[in-house]
């Protein structure tokens, strides 16, 4: 049986469920179970036009005694001209209590990684989560991410299967304490992408890549899901700690939620307009987790930032392999600081993370240093929160950047070295692991010192005296050499700033 659909501007009941734009289609109903067989298909087709909502609601009445939904799609991609956005379909669901904001009817979401996906009592499709297909209204939701010029024709197949519902799993989590070093500099990537999401690595693929690569703690943060976070426990260890979070993918940028406790959904249906974000930040830190825009200059559709940094607890200045857009996040992140300092208010830390999805995408590049008290859930987030830490390219580069006033004072990094305005300060940078590369000092006021290159051993000492009333602040860099001069080398590493004086 087949059902058709058409979704286009001045045709349309369109409405707002307190974020985006969205509408509701016609509803998609089954006979139930007693009428003989045991599944029932339906197919939907229709049409989305060029300025469709950001959300098109696909309503299935879902009748009792059904074991499985399962649901497959198809759209169409017509050539397009040079410079247009094609066709871009995401998908998800959502189950008889709803689709409102805030995600409490959420069962799944798998964007546009998969063409089908299934959801019962006992298992789901990697991106959804298991749990009893129960009787009402089902919704079957439509992202449209682009739409071409000649619209976007889309097919959906609903196949429901009757029977005994099955049991949900009690889901098991990974433990928020691995053992540790103590009070130490701890690695981590805190931007990675499984099967759950776009990703084409098991969490224990995952897991084995963060060990080769020397770090000690990860971040689960699949797009607009948090169905992985039941898949972790097994790849966590007393040598990898296995934070939970999620990148939530708004059309106006993405943000890590960085931490959360386990289960924790997060909603991505509004753009900045909308006045929402602040809500679900909000929601991020009461779940124990931190708010961490990410990538916030890519030039993917959606991805640049657009929500402001008023709620956020650090920012992913370094995305994957050193890129322009990298480039401008930090000189955007060392303008902030200057503002922090100006206006008396707090800073905001800078952190590296490598969005890995697949081979060859590499894990741990970039990784965040983080000095912690021990390996746990808390310790670094405390450590990120306070910017005790730095990004490097690899596990085989340190960097350790101090300050010391005449007195003995002594400051690190993320820290305040209190001295006087006048007092005379010296500066030390000390780096392993890079070799050919130069050390910069960079303040309120620019670049200021830039060593000469490393020896081939990679390592090195810098040493800079300055003043508080000189520089607010110093950061250090280290660069590789560069290949289009005058523009600087790629980042090895870099970290965040010791502040000088006492205010």
């Amino acid at each position: 049986m087949c059902e058709q659909h058409q979704a286009g501007v001045g045709r349309r009941a369109v409405f707002l469920t307190g974020a985006a734009a969205a509408v509701t289609l016609g509803s998609v109903s089954f006979a139930s179970a007693a009428e003989g067989g045991r599944t029932r298909t339906r197919t939907v087709r229709g049409t989305l036009e060029p300025g469709a909502p950001d959300f098109v609601y696909v309503p299935v009445e879902v009748p009792h005694g059904v074991r499985e939904i399962k649901v497959a799609y198809t759209y169409d991609r017509p050539q397009v001209p040079a410079g247009t956005a094609g066709n871009a379909l995401d998908i998800g669901v959502f189950d008889e209590r709803g689709t409102g904001l805030g995600g409490e009817g959420f069962r799944g979401w798998s964007g546009g990684a998969r063409t089908e996906f299934f959801v019962r009592a006992d298992e789901a499709t990697p991106g959804y989560v298991p749990g009893p297909v129960r009787a009402g209204t089902w919704h079957i939701a439509l992202g449209p991410y682009t739409v071409a010029p000649q619209g976007l024709s889309y097919e959906i197949t609903v196949t429901l299967t009757f029977g005994e519902p099955g049991r949900t799993p009690r889901p098991v989590h990974p433990p928020e304490r691995a053992k540790g070093r103590g009070r130490a500099w701890y690695r981590g990537d805190c931007h990675l992408h499984s099967w759950h999401s776009d990703g084409r690595r098991t969490p224990g693929e995952i897991a084995a890549l963060a060990r080769a690569a020397g770090l000690d703690f990860v971040n689960s943060s699949d797009h607009n899901t948090h169905s992985a976070h039941a898949h972790w426990a097994e790849a966590a260890g007393d040598d990898l700690l296995v934070l939970l979070g999620e990148e939530v993918t708004t059309r106006n940028g993405h943000v890590v939620a960085l931490g959360t406790d386990p289960g924790t959904f997060v909603d991505w249906r509004y753009r900045a307009r909308d006045d929402r974000f602040g809500r679900f930040a909000r929601q991020i830190r009461r779940a124990g987790g931190l708010v961490v825009p990410a990538h916030p200059h890519a030039t993917c559709i959606g991805c640049t930032w657009k929500f402001g940094f008023g709620e956020a607890d650090a920012v992913e200045v370094w995305n994957g392999p050193w890129t322009p857009d990298d480039e401008v996040a930090l000189a955007d992140w060392d303008g902030m600081l200057v503002a922090s300092v100006r206006d008396g208010r707090a800073w905001i830390p800078a952190m590296g993370s490598s969005d890995a999805h697949r081979d060859p995408d590499t894990v741990g590049l970039p990784q965040t240093v983080v000095l912690a008290d021990d390996l746990s859930r808390r310790a670094i987030q405390d450590g990120i929160r306070a910017g005790r830490c730095y990004v490097a390219e690899s596990a085989a580069v340190s960097l350790a950047l101090t300050a010391s006033g005449p007195r003995g004072e002594h400051a690190g990094i993320g820290e305040r070295l209190r001295v006087a305005d006048d007092s005379p300060v010296v500066v030390r940078a000390e780096v392993t692991g890079a070799p050919g590369c130069t050390v910069r000092l960079v303040t309120d006021q620019g670049v200021l010192h830039t060593s000469a290159p490393l020896p081939e051993s990679g390592e090195g000492a810098v040493e800079w005296r300055t003043t508080p009333a000189y520089a607010a602040y110093v950061r250090a860099e280290v660069r590789h050499e560069a290949t289009v001069p005058p523009l600087p080398g790629s980042l090895a590493a870099f970290t965040n700033p010791v502040f000088l004086g006492r205010r």
